[in-house]
């Protein structure tokens, strides 16, 4: 077990550069679960929860070959459709197996993901719309089992707009009889990335980055060849790494359409945020105005980049109110960051934020991977030297952070833990 330790107090300056996607890459990997025919993925970024995915593959009899950020998925000789508890435990985003392996070969066996520690993410919205397509599905002693002949299309209105249910159910739908339209989907650009890879498989998807989706599905599909987007949680951290260390940062892949509500928020902090060809630059100098945000899903503000916010509302000169309505428990962050000197108050889903906090460097614990990169960015802020621990949190979804943030100025290092 490692842990990562910041000497704060240095401005960042020059430019960085985001992988792809972590969000985007998943159910892209789990999408070559409906297919006999290689998929190509490039632009994988190097973390945990990919090696993970790739595993879970493997597992089912896949060949994976990988080099770098690229790899070829070969699912031709599967012999498994068991997505088992000792993998999905440790990455919710396997639950992405249910909806392919069930159009593919009528059957699959997946483990309920279990607990999360930033809140109850049920899986009770992808069951509801596997039966939509006609499977039959149960609950039993604590996987879901899902049968059907070949899956029929359905008008599905989903409850809530959640990501990865609509991924299953794109997937799904993608090898179903007919058309299936799918209302409340959730608007991701990941949605769209997924949208782009199926379509090259053969299915005929319309309406992706909308609230209404329709998937045409195909007999057989065959398999892709995909760039994986950017990663636009990686660019924003990376953004607020510029504004909390009042320095000057040049993001490259960061893609301005899709960080609306942030950038929006760090203009309106006082920080000069330029949209640049491939790039976003943002620069700040001097005291900061505080900014009250609400988390939303897209393309309202991110939860997934609401501690990073946070951590640098806490520099800003006066009080901001931070509302959570994503998900119940995404402020476990806090108790670390009052560690450091931060002046936060909570009631319920809101944080009252102190700006203008003196942070001081201290020993801290990750709790969740966005919590963890919030105390990364903390520590850059802060007076002093930061050690932060339970980092195998941040390696799920940041590849480097220390070597990417060091390039630009800040003094950080990975160390493994003595005893």
């Amino acid at each position: 077990m490692d842990k990562i330790i910041v000497e704060g107090g240095r401005r960042l300056s020059g430019e960085v550069e985001v992988s792809g996607a972590k969000n985007a890459a998943l159910p892209l990997i789990f999408a070559s679960l409906l297919t006999d025919r290689p998929c190509r993925l490039r632009g994988l970024p190097e973390v945990a929860d990919i090696r993970t995915a790739l595993g879970l593959l493997e597992h089912m009899g896949a060949r994976v070959e990988r080099w770098g950020s690229e790899a070829t998925i070969d699912c031709s000789r599967l012999a498994e459709t068991e997505a088992p508890y000792d993998l999905v435990r440790t990455m919710r985003a396997s639950f992405l197996t249910l909806g392919p392996l069930l159009a593919r070969f009528g059957k699959a066996r997946v483990s309920r993901p279990g607990g999360c520690a930033i809140g109850s993410r049920p899986v009770d919205v992808h069951v509801a719309a596997m039966a939509a397509l006609g499977a039959r599905v149960e609950d039993e002693a604590g996987y879901i089992e899902a049968r059907s002949g070949r899956l029929r299309a359905s008008h599905v209105i989903l409850e809530k707009p959640s990501v990865g249910a609509t991924e299953n159910l794109m997937m799904a739908a993608s090898l179903a009889e007919g058309t299936t339209r799918v209302e409340n989907a959730a608007r991701e650009p990941e949605i769209t990335d997924l949208a782009k890879a199926l379509a090259a498989m053969g299915a005929g998807i319309s309406g992706a980055g909308s609230s209404v989706i329709e998937v045409e599905g195909v007999e057989r599909l065959g398999g892709f060849d995909h760039d994986v987007i950017p990663d636009r949680i990686e660019a924003g951290t990376f953004l607020i790494a510029g504004a909390i260390t009042r320095g000057e940062l040049s993001v490259r892949g960061a893609r301005a359409g899709d960080l609306g509500a942030l950038l929006e928020a760090l203009r309106a902090s006082g920080c000069s945020v330029d949209e640049l060809e491939g790039a976003v630059r943002i620069s700040a100098d001097g005291p900061l105005r505080p900014v009250d945000i609400r988390t939303a899903p897209y393309p309202g503000f991110a939860t997934d980049l609401q501690a990073q916010f946070m951590a640098l509302m806490c520099t800003a000169s006066g009080r901001s109110v931070i509302t959570e309505a994503v998900f119940e428990n995404r402020f476990m962050h806090v108790s670390e960051l009052a560690r450091m000197g931060a002046d936060i108050r909570l009631s319920g889903h809101q944080a009252e934020v102190g700006g203008a906090a003196e942070l001081a460097g201290a020993p801290v614990m990750a709790t969740d991977l966005r919590a963890s990169v919030c105390l990364v960015l903390a520590g850059l802020a802060a007076a002093g030297r930061t050690e932060i621990s339970r980092v195998y949190h941040l390696d799920r979804g940041y590849e480097r952070i220390e070597e990417k943030l060091g390039s630009v100025g800040a003094r950080i290092e990975r160390r493994p833990v003595q005893g």
